[in-house]
């Protein structure tokens, strides 16, 4: 795929993330506790996740028919050498509560490398989206992440995993440290979110395990291309599949990783 091709394809697919997360908006208030499902502790679905996947899906599939697709609702599973990795509803326990913080999430990768990524917020109207070789933006604005060099002058964004296991009390004393070591943690509840805030500045750093290929291939694909590093635990670059993440400003990668090692190694 040409570069010119990859960019309007990425302009095309903001406006579909934009028309998607309108029609979610406008579901909030409509949602009942009948219409939601647990899929497992914590974890919830809706018709309306189901309804805008299925919307995404059909739209993506006339744009780039040659591309497969992975999503959080099982409405495609297709495997090719490009794949769209779609979550069209994250933070669907914030959106059942009437929080107005959750987003739609749609990433293309190649041979499993991401090539473009959108996230839109639409509590706030933000669209952030990037594509190979591009710069990051939000709603056209280029994007650059924070120059904070040490952690001490850092806010950091984190989420909680589903599981309660012996590794989450591991996390919770990494939690802690964080605490007393920085500005402050914060937790929206939409990881994509998180991760786009790290590309604009907004967070230096965010990190979690337990996630999966669709809540952050977008978002970790925007901070790169904002100046950002992603990362595993380990330091390594297996934070998709290996579910877990540490997004950064990159000056401050390496202090924040050790922290991250102290506590999560065991």
């Amino acid at each position: 795929m040409k570069d010119f091709e990859l960019k309007l394809l990425t302009k095309e697919v903001t406006e579909l993330a934009r028309t998607i997360g309108h029609s979610i908006k406008q579901e909030t208030a409509k949602i009942k506790d009948q219409d939601v499902v647990e899929k497992g502790k914590s974890n919830f679905v809706t018709y309306v996740d189901k309804a805008a996947e299925e919307t995404i899906v059909e739209k993506l599939r006339s744009l780039f028919p040659e591309a497969g697709f992975l999503t959080e609702e099982k409405t495609a599973q297709e495997k090719k050498d490009y794949m769209w990795i779609i979550d069209p509803l994250d933070g669907t326990t914030n959106f059942i509560h009437g929080v107005p913080l959750f987003s739609v999430s749609i990433a293309l990768q190649r041979k499993g490398e991401t090539i473009a990524g959108v996230v839109y917020e639409p509590n706030l109207d933000e669209c952030f989206y990037a594509w190979e070789g591009s710069k990051a933006y939000l709603n056209d604005k280029e994007l650059e992440v924070s120059d904070s060099d040490n952690l001490a002058d850092s806010l950091i964004a984190t989420g909680f995993p589903y599981s309660k296991d012996q590794k989450l009390k591991n996390y919770m004393s990494l939690l802690q440290d964080l605490l007393e070591s920085s500005h402050g943690v914060r937790r929206l509840g939409s990881a994509a979110v998180d991760l786009v805030y790290v590309a604009a500045g907004r967070y230096e750093a965010f990190y979690e395990y337990g996630l999966n290929p669709w809540d952050i291939a977008a978002g970790a694909f925007i901070v790169q291309q904002a100046g950002g590093k992603v990362t595993d635990f380990k330091g390594g670059s297996n934070y998709a599949d290996g579910k877990e993440i540490v997004a950064t400003n990159a000056a401050m990668h390496n202090e924040l990783m050790k922290k991250v090692q102290k506590h999560m190694s065991s």
